[in-house]
């Protein structure tokens, strides 16, 4: 895709200094500028780059003012930053704006699907697959009987969408991801061996959610696991069956939460941290990097460690831990004195 400096100002509402006919087709970094590019400058300890940057267009600040000559061509506007966000979401709405069915694909003859719809070669709905407005389905996804999914919604290649999922509008799925496998649901016999307890409920993901790649979400053994509006999962998470997490809670890579758990609104949870089944963690907590949580949490607290403390005496034992060896030469010096 080709735009010049003059359409990118349109875009953003902002104007031009230099050549409005110059062309650029690639997005860089201004210290990896070169011709045909484009490139921004928010913040000031980049500012010397935009002297030699070989970008062709540069986004600035409207207060930016050279202190000699520039080769590349402004876009002055309110806000550098935002609009080369802006400008972002702009190309990959442009870039993804596939409509049509490839070949070849599976429909049953009781998928529906609403307007500007796209599915990609190899792909496969079953029966009573109910599909909105404007969604996008990329090559090699599965999706099983009785899914519902909204409008708006982007769904990466190599997906699997298990039976009864529910999504909802504006969601990402991205690739590799496992919506509605079997929760981990075993009941031991008397001779020690395992029987598998059916998975019989769905998951369900309300408007606005986000879901890395390579993440599996579990299915409910009963009701459903639920991801409520706004949640935004990372890449490598497992979710098990019958979680529950609440609007606006994000969950960086690598974290597992165990079956049945319930997770408050606006957390923040770090990679790599495990949560065991069967408690209630709260609105508003912070969960650092690699902590083990084994208990209910209340609202706002912050915790890290495994098993986790809070954050300030988490901090203020591990002060002592350091300096254990240190406490231990004392002591023994002590004893020897005695």
């Amino acid at each position: 895709m080709i735009f010049t400096a003059s359409q990118i100002a349109g875009i953003l509402e902002g104007d031009v200094e230099g050549n409005p006919e110059i062309a650029v087709h690639k997005l860089a970094k201004i210290e990896e500028g070169e011709k045909g590019a484009l490139t921004f400058l928010a913040n000031p300890k980049y500012t010397s780059f935009i002297y030699t940057t070989k970008a062709s267009v540069t986004i600035v600040n409207r207060d930016f003012v050279p202190d000699h000559h520039l080769e590349t061509t402004l876009i002055k506007v309110d806000d550098a930053y935002k609009s080369f966000s802006k400008l972002l979401e702009y190309y990959n709405q442009v870039k993804n704006n596939k409509v049509g069915i490839e070949e070849p694909v599976f429909r049953a003859d009781t998928a529906t699907h609403g307007k500007d719809f796209y599915l990609g070669a190899f792909s496969y709905l079953g029966n009573n697959v109910k599909i909105g407005d404007n969604v996008k389905i990329y090559p090699n996804v599965y999706i099983g009987d009785n899914v519902t999914i909204g409008n708006n919604v982007v769904i990466f290649a190599g997906a699997k969408i298990y039976s009864e999922t529910l999504i909802g509008n504006n969601c990402v799925v991205h690739s590799g991801v496992v919506l509605g496998a079997d929760g981990f649901g075993f009941a031991p016999s008397e001779n020690g061996e395992y029987i598998t307890v059916p998975q019989t409920g769905n998951v369900i993901l309300e408007d606005n959610v986000d879901i890395g790649a390579g993440t599996t979400i579990d299915r409910a053994t009963l009701g459903s696991t639920i991801l409520r509006k706004g949640v935004k999962l990372d890449n490598q998470i497992q979710i098990a069956h019958n979680v529950e997490i609440g609007e606006h809670t994000v969950i960086a890579a690598q974290t597992g939460i165990a079956g049945s758990t319930k997770i408050g609104k606006y957390c923040k949870i770090g990679g790599q941290v495990g949560i065991v089944g069967h408690i209630i963690i709260g609105d508003r907590v912070k969960i650092q990097a690699q902590s083990g949580i084994g208990r209910n949490v209340k609202d706002d607290e912050i915790l890290q460690g495994s098993p986790a403390l809070n954050y300030g005496d988490y901090n203020k034992s591990y002060v002592h831990f350091k300096n254990l060896p240190k406490i231990i030469n004392r002591l023994e010096h002590i004893e020897k004195k005695d």
